[in-house]
């Protein structure tokens, strides 16, 4: 879905150059694999030996520096780097390379399995190495390096795909109404700077897909010589992971799936019942806790009634963005508080709470959540990878009246105009008109079917991609195994030291992974403002 991130809380400093030398030496270490002998499948359709360093033709891994982040990233300065070089678009062989931003973070055991984690970040178009501290905490590499690329297009890879005009409209956008035909003109318009510019610079936007994307991955492992590896996803990483499972099947351990985005259902449509199951599990753990069921009959009730109204009489009220800075004037309507919520803006043990002071004249939570929006990180997100990926895999096949349909069907009585636009992704289906990209669903919207061990891990509270999508994507993968964290929302792993144990557990027995702590966990306390 949408890009997204926790908020950073980081140490550490940029490294500098790695030699190939001392490189290729961990790629030694990491040593043949639990199972070695499989086949692995090059990105040139090829099948090759386990081990080989064959690829897709042109395609290469070549040492060199890690790149720089925004904010300091610890791990980076012990991890080893460089490129994956691809082409652009393996249908067309003799076209342009690109390259690919890789860190490999050793293991922090002193005596790792031989076989790593590979991260697919979510998105598409979120930056992989902003994840890397919260990969780290949650303890990907305890046990194993973890090898983080950046997916093409993204930030730290050449061509970057971002869209500074689209993060310019984003800060106009807080003062505008979510969903008003003169704000929608205003994002087409930087949605068409944005291509053109990049069509310009001869990016070939129909080659950042997903089949291409998992390619990357394939070409990634067996340039590094690497036999079997394990994969951790999450959100549309889960939908590139359960695709490179479905066409690279060679070399896959295990695969863990963290906030599922199944590639064949996942559509605009889609996203309406994601964002009512998991508003409708707030409110049940609201119910199951005595002080916030008294203090907060009625969450669905509030929320209908404030959706209503904002949309009928929008507020525009000043508020300071949460990371500080001047206050800044911002618009609430119905559908900005709809998308505030689903993009978990407002934690949710605080949304019962924020919802009441709203209803009771006092809007800041939900207005300082929404003056976030007026200090992007220009040109960390890659909006391009975005566009191309939901113009030629999530839109077509859907009208706009079946998104309204969806919306009506959520979230009966709400206004029309709140429901005719997609959560987290408004006036998609113009955009995809500016945007031109060929239809890929006939290749997209297919099942996995696999016996790979898979771990399916869900979140309770998760609006955009509905916890019930990780047992239903694992109905074709016949050894899974489903969890569900109670009380926590998109990207569960970082969040939730059970499901950081259930991780451990499954990466050392895939079949057989230790998931008793889930009984345990419940959602935390609400937050209770006094009358």
């Amino acid at each position: 879905m949408a890009p997204h991130h926790i908020a950073p809380n980081r140490a550490g400093a940029r490294v500098g150059a790695t030699g190939a030398a001392t490189l290729l030496a961990l790629m030694t270490g990491l040593g043949p694999a639990i199972g070695g002998g499989a086949t692995v499948h090059g990105g040139d359709g090829q099948r090759h030996p386990a081990g080989s360093r064959a690829a897709a033709a042109g395609s290469r891994f070549v040492p060199g520096a890690c790149p720089g982040t925004s904010e300091p990233v610890a791990a980076l300065e012990k991890a080893r780097c460089g490129f994956l070089e691809v082409p652009e678009n393996r249908a067309r062989p003799a076209g342009r390379t690109i390259r690919l931003a890789v860190a490999i973070v050793p293991a922090t055991s002193a005596t790792p399995a031989r076989d790593p984690v590979v991260f697919m970040a979510g998105g598409p178009g979120g930056d992989a190495f902003d994840d890397i501290p919260f990969l780290v905490d949650a303890g990907l590499n305890r046990d194993r390096p973890l090898i983080v690329m950046a997916q093409r297009g993204n930030l730290h890879s050449q061509p970057n795909l971002a869209c500074p005009e689209i993060d310019r409209f984003a800060v106009r956008a807080v003062g505008l109404r979510y969903d008003d035909p003169a704000t929608e003109r205003l994002q087409l318009a930087a949605t068409r700077e944005c291509r053109d510019r990049l069509t310009a610079d001869g990016t070939d936007l129909s080659a950042y897909n997903t089949t291409e994307n998992a390619a990357d991955f394939a070409d990634l492992r067996t340039a590094l010589g690497i036999p079997r590896w394990n994969v951790y996803a999450y959100s549309y990483g889960t939908d590139l992971a359960l695709t490179y499972l479905r066409e690279h099947p060679g070399g896959v351990r295990a695969v863990v799936l963290d906030s599922v985005t199944p590639p064949q259902t996942v559509s605009l449509p889609w996203t309406w019942g994601s964002a009512r199951e998991g508003f409708d599990a707030v409110v049940r753990a609201c119910a199951a806790q005595p002080r916030c069921k008294e203090r907060y009959p009625d969450p669905y009730g509030t929320l209908t009634e404030q959706v209503r109204k904002l949309e009928a009489q929008p507020l525009t009220v000043d508020a300071a963005p949460p990371g500080g800075g001047k206050p800044v004037k911002v618009v609430l309507d119905g559908g900005a508080l709809v998308n505030l919520l689903v993009g978990n803006a407002v934690p949710a043990a605080e949304v019962p709470a924020a919802l009441d002071e709203l209803a009771r004249g006092n809007p800041q939570p939900f207005a300082r959540a929404r003056a976030a929006g007026a200090q992007p990180d220009v040109g960390a997100v890659a909006h391009g990878l975005t566009q191309s990926v939901a113009c030629a895999e999530w839109v077509p096949g859907h009208t706009r009246s079946a998104v309204l349909a969806a919306g009506r069907e959520a979230f009966p009585g709400w206004p029309d105009r709140v429901l005719a636009e997609a959560p987290q992704l408004p006036f998609q289906h113009e955009a995809c008109g500016v945007w031109k990209v060929p239809d890929r669903t006939a290749v997209q919207r297919v099942p996995t079917v696999s016996s790979v061990p898979t771990l399916v891990v869900s979140g309770t509270f998760d609006m955009k991609t509905g916890a019930s999508w990780g047992a239903r994507t694992a109905r074709t993968l016949s050894r899974s195994t489903i969890v569900r964290i109670p009380g926590i929302g998109h990207f569960v792993v970082p969040r939730s030291p059970c499901a950081q144990e259930v991780l451990a557990s499954f990466f050392a027995r895939p079949t057989a992974p230790d998931t008793r702590c889930v009984k345990g966990v419940e959602p935390k306390p609400f937050a209770i403002v006094p009358k």
